[in-house]
């Protein structure tokens, strides 16, 4: 289909149309150096079976951010097997809104909270910085998660979560003013995302 559009046989659609424009020729990029020291424990330390994708209960986390000075955002939770994902709107992009989203799951699920968030991978955003706030659970005091860093400037480390928010950019482009978005909508797109047919499920 890709190849149609660029052949110019579909005459009605163009290249605006594809959620993915085609791949870009990479240029040479400086080389960055990370800005602060991780806040807790390195990708390089996380169980090796993690990265068969055999068992659920592995996330990734993002936060997707709406027009620039805007408030409101949305965390992005993407579990590594099944691709189930959950976006869960904050009022800020800080790291006590992302301690207090995991707090409201924790009151949700309980004492399954620790078997269905078993890791949770994350970039090095100032909004996950809180290390110790995101693994302690409130309610006993005790682990309740464990937290990996990404290598600084390495999204394809956390390549599910990257590939969900693209689906959900789909719906909020760069820009859009998420703080006049109502939660209600957003909800809906993480039904739809959940809900999308997808070869790696067989079609599920």
């Amino acid at each position: 289909l890709y190849s149609y559009i660029d052949k110019g046989i579909f005459l009605t659609i163009t290249n605006k149309e594809l959620p993915v424009k085609g791949r870009r020729k990479k240029k040479n990029k400086k080389v960055r150096r990370q800005a602060r020291a991780n806040a807790g424990t390195s990708i390089e330390k996380r169980p090796e079976d993690i990265d068969t994708r055999e068992e659920f209960g592995h996330w990734e986390m993002d936060t997707v951010k709406g027009k620039k000075n805007g408030h409101k955002c949305a965390l992005m939770l993407s579990e590594r097997a099944m691709r189930t994902e959950l976006v869960l709107p904050m009022a800020a992009c800080t790291m006590e809104c992302v301690v207090e989203k995991l707090d409201q799951l924790e009151r949700r699920w309980g004492n399954k909270f620790s078997r269905i968030f078993k890791t949770i991978t994350v970039d090095n955003g100032s909004e996950f910085m809180d290390y110790e706030g995101m693994m302690t659970s409130k309610e006993t005091g005790e682990q309740r998660t464990q937290v990996f860093y990404c290598h600084p400037y390495r999204s394809n480390e956390r390549g599910t979560n990257e590939n969900q928010n693209r689906m959900f950019r789909r719906f909020f482009p760069k820009g859009t003013d998420l703080d006049a978005v109502p939660d209600e909508d957003i909800s809906a797109v993480q039904d739809w995302m959940n809900n999308y047919p997808r070869k790696l499920l067989g079609g599920k």
